[in-house]
């Protein structure tokens, strides 16, 4: 699996989750704290930010239950620190 794949997946499915509406490749690139050309980078795979990929293969080997439980842990860590979240 390539890390564009992964970005673009993960991207589609928050679009998915915003009940279809399209999210620009600015706005997403914004809610990271990236600049748009890095973003677009990152989705057209002309360049990759290694930790993904190391992100991405440590999720891929756990259990689906598994997966959802470390976003879940994620996440409450994210609400507990609103002041280390990203930009």
């Amino acid at each position: 699996m390539k890390v564009s794949d992964i970005f673009n997946v993960v991207h589609n499915a928050l679009e998915a989750k915003n009940m279809g509406r399209k999210i620009s490749q600015k706005a997403m690139a914004e809610r990271l704290g990236v600049s748009m050309r890095t973003y677009q980078d990152w989705r057209t795979g002309k360049a990759q930010p290694i930790a993904a990929r190391a992100l991405m293969q440590m999720l891929g080997e756990l259990d689906d239950e598994e997966i959802v439980r470390v976003v879940k842990k994620l996440k409450a860590l994210d609400e507990k620190n609103p002041s280390q979240k990203s930009p």
